[in-house]
């Protein structure tokens, strides 16, 4: 017995993951796809303005920050290799031309990455996402 989510799924429910995710990705809640996920940079909201979904049960913790060093370390390092074999640049120049270039896309990904793990954690239900535990506990 759950009540009705605004994307129409009950509490009981399995959530789409990919539609989360794209939300998520967007900055936007997991549920409605309406209200903003983030307070700021990357503080999640407690609660989307718009569904009042819960949203404090996140657990993203350092993940995000990892994905993006792994994702800009592999889309970078071969560009890096590329400029350095095709015009031989000063290494100091190099270094401080990629290292702007890999902090800029870092904070580019770091909140929308954070985002699609916050709405992958509501989709799959962890970390307490799953609004009837306490009724299943009671039963």
């Amino acid at each position: 017995m759950g009540s009705t989510h605004y994307n129409g799924a009950t509490q009981t429910e399995m959530r789409e993951a990919k539609p989360a995710m794209l939300r998520g990705w967007r900055g936007k809640c997991p549920n409605c796809g309406m209200g903003p996920m983030f307070n700021g940079y990357l503080k999640v909201r407690n609660t989307c303005e718009f569904c009042s979904e819960d949203l404090y049960h996140h657990r993203a913790d350092d993940g995000p920050a990892y994905i993006a060093i792994l994702v800009c370390g592999h889309l970078l390092a071969p560009v890096m290799m590329f400029v350095f074999e095709t015009w031989r640049p000063d290494p100091l120049v190099l270094t401080v031309g990629f290292v702007v270039v890999f902090v800029a896309l870092a904070l580019y990904l770091l909140p929308r990455i954070k985002g699609v793990i916050v709405a992958l954690q509501w989709a799959k239900q962890m970390h307490g996402f799953r609004r009837d535990v306490a009724q299943h506990s009671i039963d």
